[in-house]
């Protein structure tokens, strides 16, 4: 017997694992059906029953499904008593119970029995479920969990069994009906087996026979249960009252609403909601002003991240209004309404289960309601975040003080269990929101044309009159236009990284989506018109804005308690917040450091100028700011932290030299902090903290520790799509081929937006962008245009470009705040750090009231620190950088030759050709480089080189300039310049000198054109002619656009002498150092690999007897490859062979090593990459291969290595010592180096790629370094873009990588090969006749030489558009042909200088000795003359061969083949 059967219920559980007795979670059966038959398909019973609702009702939603009201029920329903009865007598029958997911059914009805607590006979019986993985297999419909097929619905597997899906899904009786069609087919063609089935051998024969053919539909009779519950709900209207304004306290008369009733939006999403509006902050401002709206409220999804912007957008935007209006239709200010959709889940500490919550909007009613909204918003993401921020009751009760409730959208708890758990339970939910809100809780009403909206409103206008709840109409705005409804959908897909052609619902297959495009910021007049027939819920939300009180989030700075020593307190401190005690104690340890700084007695200009300072600290209420900072720059050198020069214009503070905040001396370099020049601004100084990276940590640690973890936090980073990036998300969302997106990305300027783009004129344009820009956008503008989805795609990503699409965290600002963090702001969590996140970004931190700190991690630091470790080992020498000379002749030699590489900001080969023609000689002149070499300033450099050298004149346009421009030979390089020259020539203020440097810095030409006549009238009152001030002034215009700060230029200056000094002196240890700290940048570690070479320093390969983590130098003066940089070897190992070589010595073997030390630390990946990379070279007697060879029974030699070096070890540790007190070391056998053949080249070099990425004990194309020098004009990376190549034609050279043939679907042959050369790979793909031309050369470790013209792309026959441009193959050959075939002539150049007779021997050697039929020619050049002298021979002659050309080299004489 085989029962199947089939339930409707009010909904789906919350946890679908919970148990039956859960019956809370499990929903209510509202329809059972069954069929009982016989082992043979016979119908033996068949039921259908509606039940009775006993104290609940069915929700909106789940009707819309099965179509079961809960009118019908009532009317058409049995107990759930009598059903069960009936269905209990039905189980008692069978022999198993069948259903589609029947599991689902079961945990129904087996609730129902709990409930009645009677005996549920169906945990007794076998289940036979048609939708399981083996029906899945059986439809193959894609898209289910883990790459398999997705479980198929009843509808899919009727459909693939019988051809046809069935009517009437989601109605049990006919579900039943279906699924016992399905049942038997999936017996009948045997998909159960017969031990699944108990049934006896031969049973399908029987049933065969019953079933000849595919089972036919059975027959049944049952009720629409939609349209029964249609029936019931129209007879039930014509019985109604009339209705219209039932829901109106009779008592006082209807709210009718006039022609402009003011309206207020109080529930709108911003690009904040990330990734789920299209509405910035700007946009929905300014809609509401448009509008002329009161106020506007902002209630963000789960964060206040816009909060700042929000009212700062708001307070510019009334400040941009006339403070008196002349008409009544003049814009009226604005006020901003700060609010939060929150989740609000259950338990926020629950983590077991997904319980996102219900979204409830919050909005602030004044600055304590702001205040616990901060404080909902934090916990959302500290205690509560589960997939998303959540918070539950306990916290909204809690926090509940100055807020104002809206019930929210449909995913709001009231209207959501409403529609989807039950008219009880929602109620029961809206009575605990009013008892705790009171008359702060409105009922919100949404209508956009939706249904399941329309029910919610019904009943909640009917609770509005049951419990005297205020309405109040809300729209929800996610984008600011109708027409950006489409754009945002587009958003939404890139969210979930959907595609928009999938259709929006619920379930796998569909994607969300809203249902339409009513979600813009309408207008008061549209949203009075929706809502004519409540017109209070209109009034209501300016009532509303009316009880929300202005407060601004602006405040002062606030600064952590910083605790000073008791002879320092002040009594009066406490009480009037004074800061009479922090400032004697700065002003304690400035003269304390002043002393040590300066000497004693500090000179009166000294003291002069630190008093000046610390008035001026005084006055600004900041000392606390400078002890704070002293603190723990103190503290990290006492760590071992070491600590930059300075950064920035703090650098010309002499309180912060004093208390060795910076160091360097800002009166020795004329140095200016611009702050103290303006006793104006009292804003906080910014002093940036330059760490070596790997101690950056130790200090925050330490801030953390001092400050408490609550109090720390790091700052957010907003992460907004760029143009390129808006097409590239929206192309993919609207499917446009891969190609297509690329092309028009590529297409975009670099840094431009399209809405400049799209909004410019061909004129503005033509002045924006460089001709070959100006032809990409107008090819841009031009596509946009089109109707295609090229078209779509460019304008669908102007409306999405700057949304917010994630966040981050700020590389190095670091928040410090004098109490909990979020009494201030509110702060979230973050997967890359352990500290708390600001919700608010760096650009309204201050703002805010924060004490911001910079705590920047420097690389050259670490390399420095390195380096000096190094030194420290090596020769035992301690090194001090802050101690080095600034004139070493060694040091100016090495940037007089433009020998550069890894110096810190000198190292580009611009700045070293600029270098090498400067020859710097003073540290003012590294000053002036640093700040000179950008954009701008370039075109200065060969005029202050040539004023250096004499070679042009130094002129001042006014002689006391030459004071202040004689260090930079007379051209204005430093803001610091301008000011000081300001105050001399035309009397500025140092207040006024500072305005103007924030004006050239800031590059406000505005406020530029303001200053001016001031400096002309007070020049002249000075007694300098106006013509020259006014050149002084144009020059100083032109110089606004690059002005630089000789503060920041002076630190960076100093830091690279610093490493400059240690290259001159100890080259290899600061080399060492350098490819350390580029350790996980194969690319970088081989770039200065090579300058190690061109330096004369030897690179040796990683070797356990020399090597550290890092690079190291060895005694005989080479650098040892680090093993950190050996993959898969880990710190671990290296740590034990490195502590185990320190105590007891060298390792004699790998023997020795297996034996010594710990394996638990160095694994077998461990000593497998060592081997490969030549760890163990060094011990001699086996080669590499060797460690490789398997055996026996496929153990590798090393593998018996290491198992011999672990039972040594344990024998070791078991103490067993033998009659002499001998380790019983040999009683273990060493085991036999087996035989076998050592690795070619290319083997040995492939696997030490394989673990370190780069080649170590040479390179495969070092063999052919004459022809790629000789024959090819490109690199491989010239390839990587094609554009700007096209028209030419390139020979190019290096080894395959990989080589694959392929079959297109049109059955021609095409292939791909992986090209690679010194520094980059790149994929070469062939196609028609080229493919079959030069296929014979696609094999992988083949050395190639290919020639090839780069020509323009095909043109698209549909879309006119050109393609990317392509490589046209001219020529392939063998790299070993090449110098056979190509060379021609043998040109040798040799300097005059390098001409003797032991050269000309020896040359004539090389030539007898390689006799062949390529004519040699000798070029003689006087490069200081500029003179070359070219001498043939007809009857020289020589073979040209890798040998002859290395000889030649060798001797100094540079050969070049044609």
């Amino acid at each position: 017997m085989y029962l199947i059967f089939d339930t409707e219920t009010t909904g789906l559980p919350k946890s679908w694992t919970a148990p039956i007795s859960d019956v809370e979670n499990w929903p209510r059966c509202v329809q059972i059906a069954w069929q009982l038959h016989d082992h043979m398909g016979q119908l033996i019973e068949r039921q259908d029953f509606l039940i009775a609702l006993d104290g609940f009702d069915i929700p909106f939603e789940s009707q819309q499904i099965h179509g079961i009201s809960t009118e019908l029920a009532k009317a058409e329903g049995v107990s759930i008593q009598q059903a069960l009865a009936s269905f209990s007598a039905a189980l008692a029958r069978t022999s198993f119970v069948v259903g589609h997911n029947v599991g689902f059914d079961c945990n129904i009805i087996g609730a129902e029995f709990f409930r009645l607590q009677e005996k549920n006979l169906l945990l007794d019986l076998p289940i036979l479920d048609t939708c399981t993985e083996q029906t899945a297999s059986l439809c193959q419909i894609p898209g289910g969990r883990g790459g398999r097929f997705k479980l198929p619905t009843l509808t899919e597997l009727h459909a693939h069994l019988f051809g046809t899906p069935f009517e009437e899904a989601h109605n049990a009786t006919a579900d039943v009906a279906a699924t016992t069609r399905c049942f038997f087919e999936l017996v009948r063609t045997r998909v159960y087996s017969l031990e699944e089935l108990k049934a006896p051998a031969g049973y399908f024969e029987l049933l065969g026979e019953v079933f000849t053919g595919p089972v036919t539909a059975i027959e049944h009779n049952h009720q629409n249960l939609k349209e029964a519950s249609a029936r019931i709900a129209k007879s039930q209207k014509k019985t109604a009252p009339a209705s219209g304004s039932e829901h109106l306290d009779t008592q006082s008369p209807p709210v009718v609403l006039e022609a402009n009733t003011p309206f207020v939006h109080l529930h709108n999403h911003s690009q904040f909601s990330v990734l789920q509006s299209t509405a910035s902050i700007k946009d929905l401002v300014n809609a509401a002003a448009q509008a002329q709206m009161p106020a506007v409220a902002l209630t963000d999804t789960g964060n206040l991240m816009g909060a700042f912007h929000f009212v700062k957008a708001v307070k510019d935007y009334n400040g941009s209004l006339p403070k008196e209006p002349e008409s009544e239709d003049d814009r009226k200010p604005l006020k901003p309404i700060l609010g939060c959709a929150l989740q609000v889940c259950e338990d926020l500490s629950n983590k077991n289960q997904k319980d996102n919550g219900y979204q409830v909007v919050f909005l602030a009613k004044n600055k304590k309601g702001y205040e616990n909204l901060i404080k909902m918003s934090s916990i959302a993401y500290i205690e509560g975040f589960y997939y998303v921020p959540r918070i539950d009751k306990k916290i909204v009760a809690q926090y509940s003080e100055g807020l104002i409730v809206l019930t929210g959208n449909l995913y709001g708890e009231v209207p959501a269990k409403i529609l989807n758990v039950g008219l009880n339970q929602a109620e029961q939910a809206l009575l605990w929101w009013k008892e705790v809100f009171g008359p702060n809780l409105y009922l919100e009403l949404n209508r956009h044309h939706q249904p399941d909206e329309d029910r919610a409103n019904e009943v909640l206008i009917e609770w509005s009159k049951k419990h005297d709840l205020p309405l109040v109409a809300t729209n929800n705005t996610f984008y600011i236009q109708q027409k950006d409804a489409e754009a945002h959908d587009v958003l939404l897909c890139v969210k979930d990284g959907e595609k928009k052609d999938t259709p929006i619902g619920r379930g796998r297959g569909y994607r969300y989506g809203l249902p339409n495009d009513e979600y813009y910021f309408k207008s008061a007049q549209e949203m009075a018109a929706l809502f004519a027939d409540v017109p209070e819920a209109i009034t209501n939300t300016v009532k509303i804005a009316e009880e929300v009180e202005a407060y601004d989030l602006a405040r002062e700075v606030l600064l952590p308690k910083f605790a000073i020593p008791d002879e320092f307190q002040v009594a009066e401190d406490p009480e009037d917040g004074g800061k009479r005690g922090e400032n004697a104690y700065l002003r304690h340890l400035t003269y304390q450091g002043a002393a040590l700084r300066y000497g004693t007695p500090l000179s009166e200009s000294i003291v002069e100028r630190i008093d000046f300072e610390l008035s001026i600290i005084a006055n600004s209420g900041y000392p606390g700011y400078f002890l704070i900072v002293e603190d723990f720059i103190r503290e990290a050198r006492a760590m071992g932290v070491s600590v930059g020069p300075g950064r920035g214009s703090a650098a010309g503070s002499v309180v912060a030299y004093c208390l060795k905040i910076t160091n360097i001396d800002p009166i020795k370099y004329d140095l200016l902090f611009e702050r103290f020049l303006n006793p104006d601004r009292v804003s906080m100084p910014d002093i940036d903290i330059d760490f070596d990276d790997e101690g950056r940590g130790k200090v925050m640690d330490y801030v953390i520790q001092k400050y408490g973890a609550s109090q720390v936090a790091q700052i957010v980073t907003y992460g907004t799509m760029a143009a390129k990036y808006s097409i590239r998300d929206t192309a993919r969302v609207l499917d446009l081929p891969l190609s297509d997106a690329d092309r028009l990305a590529k297409l975009i300027p670099n840094m431009s937006k399209l809405d400049k783009i799209f909004s410019g004129t061909e004129a503005q344009l033509k002045e924006a962008f460089r001709s070959e820009e100006y032809t990409n956008v107008m090819e841009l503008i031009d596509a946009s245009k089109q109707s295609n989805l090229q078209g779509q795609t460019l304008r669908m990503a102007q409306v999405l470009e700057g949304s917010l699409r994630n966040t981050g965290i700020h590389a190095c600002g670091v928040i410090i705040t004098p109490d909990d963090i979020t009494k201030f702001v509110p702060v979230a969590t973050a997967k890359d750090s352990d500290l708390y996140v600001t919700q608010f970004d760096n650009s309204v931190v201050e703002s805010a009231g924060l004490l911001k700190m910079d705590f920047l991690g420097l690389k050259t630091l670490t390399l420095i620190k390195d380096t000096v470790k190094i030194v420290q080992a090596k020769h035992g020498i301690t090194l001090d950088p802050d101690s080095f000379p600034l004139d070493d002749e060694k040091t100016y030699e090495l940037f007089q030759k433009g020998e550069t590489v890894g110096i810190f900001q000198y190292e580009s080969p611009g700045m070293q050709k600029h270098l090498k023609d400067l020859k710097p000689t003073v540290f003012d002149d590294l000053i002036a480089m640093n700040a000179l070499y950008r954009p701008g300033p370039l075109e200065y450099i060969p005029s202050f080189i040539a004023r250096k050298h004499g070679r042009e004149p130094i002129i001042y346009d006014l002689p006391e300039m030459e004071d202040n421009l004689k260090e930079t030979y007379g051209i204005t390089v430093y803001q610091e310049q301008v000011m000081l020259l300001s105050q001399r020539l035309a009397g500025f203020t140092k207040g006024e000198a500072d305005v103007l440097r924030k004006a050239m810095g800031k590059k406000i030409f505005a406020l530029l054109e303001k200053l001016k006549p001031k400096f002309i009238e007070g020049g002249q009152a000075k007694g300098h002619p106006a013509e020259v001030l006014e050149k002084i002034w144009k020059d100083w215009e032109a110089f606004a656009s690059y002005a630089f700060n000789k503060s920041h230029s002076t630190c960076y200056a100093y830091i690279a002498y610093q490493t400059a000094y240690l290259k001159a002196h100890y080259p290899a240890e600061y080399m060492a150092a350098v490819l350390s700290n580029n350790m996980n940048d194969i690319k970088q570690v081989t770039f200065f690999m090579e300058e190690c070479r061109r330096m004369g320093l030897h690179v040796l390969g990683p070797d356990v007897n020399e090597s550290y983590y890092k690079f190291a130098v060895n005694a005989q003066n080479a650098i040892r490859f680090g093993m950190g940089a050996i993959k898969g070897v880990g710190r671990a190992a290296v740590e034990t062979i490195v502590e185990e070589r320190k105590n007891n010595g060298p390792f004699r073997s790998v023997f020795d090593l297996a034996k010594r030390i710990d394996l638990r630390a160095a694994n077998k990946k461990a000593f497998e990459n060592l081997a490969y990379a030549g760890g163990f070279d060094s011990f001699g007697g086996v080669h590499r291969a060797q460690y490789f060879d398997a055996v026996d029974e496929g153990v590798t030699f090393l593998e018996k290595v290491m198992r011999y070096g672990a039972k040594f070890q344990e024998n070791l540790n078991s103490a067993q010592v033998s009659l002499f007190g001998d380790a019983s070391e040999v009683q273990i056998p060493e085991p036999q180096v087996p035989p076998c053949m050592e690795w070619g080249t290319m083997e040995k070099l492939k696997r030490e790629r394989e673990v370190v990425g780069i080649y170590l004990s040479g390179h495969p194309l070092d063999d052919y370094k004459h022809t790629l020098n000789n024959f090819c004009n490109a690199a491989i990376g010239d390839f990587q873009d094609l554009s700007a190549l096209v028209n030419r034609e390139f020979s190019v050279g290096g080894v395959v990588t990989s080589a694959q043939h392929f079959v297109a679907r049109n059955g021609k042959g095409w292939g791909s090969l992986i090209l690679e050369d010194y520094n980059d790979t790149h994929e070469f793909r062939l196609y028609g006749e080229e493919y079959l031309k030069f296929k014979h050369f696609f094999n992988p470790n083949e050395f190639l030489f290919i020639r090839v013209s780069v020509r323009e792309g095909w043109v698209n026959r549909d879309t006119q558009q050109q393609g990317e441009p392509r490589l046209q193959f001219q020529h392939v050959m063998l790299l070993q042909d090449v110098l056979g075939q190509l060379a021609k002539k043998v040109t040798l150049n040799i300097r005059q200088e390098d001409i003797t007779p032991e050269l000309t021997q020896k040359l004539k050697g090389l030539i007898d000795t390689h006799p062949g039929d390529k004519p040699v020619q000798v070029v003689v050049f006087d490069q200081e003359e500029e003179v070359k002298l070219h001498l043939s021979s007809r009857r020289l002659k020589v073979d040209v061969q890798p040998q002859l050309l290395d000889a030649l080299a060798e001797c100094g004489v540079v050969p070049h083949l044609k």
